[in-house]
């Protein structure tokens, strides 16, 4: 890829060249990845220990009771990991209507009932095992020294573990483990986390076998019961992570790669192939066209992803059918280009998260994604290993649809990796964190390389909306503001927000700039957060 490595928007971040990178939202968490890889690890174990690591250093966002996703290009070809939860074997629609009232249209956003079986440490062992180069144990030191030593508290982390403190500190555990003194850390303040070395150190020395079918899993068992949970021992050692194939769309001669349903990647799919029918690069970058062309996109593809999309076994659709060109072709036309719209999920048959990417000079590349949900998750400790519980469960429906809870069914997910190839070779590993914004990012990021060559660094720092429902769009407050009215005289309800790490996500890229071996890659790590890309 081409770009223009000139940057038109404020920034505190400078790409980064090297034949080994990683990029994290965590400077420790790049740094762990990193040892790996002078070690002699390849880009798979760097992912695993700056995973592991971030489970310590931004606990707003992840922690050893997360899910996870990975997209990984092996040398060869691509491959998929899906490490996402499954429903406890007591979850049915009729146990959530008895707790909480015929009403009940979801499972609850916190506490035990909101939490599904974790899959990111699972997942952490199926990716070492199936392509890792250094002892599983290895990759889990710098994490466990982490833990056990303490870290000072950077300022974005440490703004959104205060901004959580009241909603959560009742919660079971949460106060023990996360409000040392009986308050949140301060900016500059050694925060330790001792019962999470314990359970790393567990998980290091089993391959995971702890936290699956040992001591780990009967200690959640005990406090999920404790807690009027329904999570067991059994529910935790049925569990197995899924190797699926990535799905993909072509957009300007490259073809973007996402994991399929469970997860919402399908939306950024929709969105470019919506786009592709349009001249975007003969519109202005920045301009109110562009702009309300791809909200318009991405709206289109949210009303079918959100009607649609469930685990795979209980889609009414197929994913070829939602991706189909000639139907993506139909929803193009409906965009009105001088009006915002609020559309409905169309007919596709016929008749609060961490990102991090790493790669190595052998050519090897990983997309990895891992998330609590919701800031803190469940906001549920398990407090002897330190476990943060996620709480995706939330996500799944009570009422009958696609997404009705059920025994052992995972729920909707939110957090997608992202791969770029061209031609069959790779090009890009990036994500972009933050719930529904994720495929947003993808789109907004790619659409800015792809159309408007833009760096990798030039499209994570420039400014960018969120499309949340109906007419509901937040920008950041950086964009242009004869833009912001235009879309406001289009329709779109537009709210300026001027905390970006909430609503607009935060971006890590590495993409090659020729033969890893010689050129390397390019990377770029988003100013939104405390973190930055690291290589040699």
């Amino acid at each position: 890829m081409n770009f223009d490595y000139s940057n038109p928007y404020t920034s505190t971040r400078i790409p980064l060249f090297a034949r080994n990178v990683v990029s994290t939202s965590h400077p420790l968490g790049a740094q762990a990845g990193l040892r790996m890889l002078l070690n002699g690890g390849n880009a798979v174990d760097a992912a695993i220990a700056a995973a592991a690591a971030m489970t310590i250093v931004e606990p707003v966002s992840n922690g050893l009771g997360s899910d996870a996703f990975c997209i990984l290009w092996d040398g060869k070809e691509l491959h998929g990991l899906n490490a996402s939860g499954r429903a406890p074997q007591a979850w049915t629609p009729d146990y959530f209507k008895r707790k909480y009232g015929d009403g009940a249209a979801t499972p609850p956003k916190r506490g035990l009932d909101s939490v599904t079986v974790p899959g990111a440490v699972a997942g952490w062992v199926a990716m070492s095992e199936r392509f890792g180069r250094l002892p599983f144990a290895d990759l889990m030191e710098p994490a466990i020294e982490i833990a056990e030593r303490g870290y000072l508290l950077p300022p974005v982390v440490q703004q959104k573990w205060a901004a959580a403190t009241n909603e959560l500190k009742s919660m079971p555990g949460f106060a023990q483990s996360f409000l040392p003194w009986g308050r949140a850390p301060n900016v500059g303040e050694l925060f330790q986390f001792k019962a999470a070395a314990r359970a790393l150190r567990a998980i290091a020395l089993s391959k995971g076998a702890a936290y699956y079918g040992g001591e780990i899993a009967q200690a959640i068992e005990k406090f999920s019961a404790q807690n009027g949970g329904s999570l067991t021992a059994k529910d935790f050692a049925s569990y197995q992570p899924e190797w699926v194939k990535p799905i993909g769309k072509d957009y300007r001669g490259y073809t973007l790669h996402e994991i399929p349903p469970n997860g919402q990647g399908i939306s950024a799919l929709i969105a470019l192939g919506i786009l592709d029918k349009f001249d975007v690069a003969g519109l202005a970058v920045d301009g109110v066209d562009s702009q309300h062309l791809q909200i318009e996109a991405m709206k289109l593809a949210f009303a079918d992803v959100y009607k649609y999309v469930a685990e795979p076994s209980s889609m009414e659709v197929s994913v070829d059918q939602m991706l189909d060109d000639s139907y993506l072709a139909s929803r193009a036309k409906l965009i009105d280009m001088k009006k915002a719209q609020d559309f409905g999920a169309g007919n596709p048959v016929k008749g609060g998260t961490i990102y991090l990417t790493a790669a190595d000079e052998d050519g090897m590349m990983v997309s990895f994604i891992q998330s609590n949900y919701m800031g803190f998750g469940s906001g549920c400790v398990e407090p002897e290993f330190g476990i943060s519980l996620q709480n995706r469960g939330h996500a799944f429906s009570v009422q009958a649809g696609a997404n009705q809870v059920a025994p052992g069914k995972r729920p909707f997910h939110t957090i997608i990796p992202a791969f770029l190839t061209k031609d069959g070779q790779p090009v890009m590993s990036y994500g972009v964190m933050g719930a529904n914004m994720q495929p947003q990012g993808h789109m907004q990021t790619l659409v800015r390389m792809l159309d408007y060559k833009q760096s990798p660094q030039a499209a994570c720092d420039a400014p960018r909306w969120r499309y949340n429902a109906g007419f509901e769009i937040n920008v950041e407050a950086a964009m242009n503001q004869q833009t912001v009215q235009a879309l406001s005289d289009r329709g779109h309800r537009m709210e300026v927000i001027n905390d970006s790490y909430q609503d607009f996500g935060a971006g890590q890229f590495i993409c090659r700039a020729g033969d890893p071996k010689v050129e390397g890659y390019v990377a770029a790590s988003d100013s939104r957060r405390d973190g930055q890309a690291v290589g040699f």
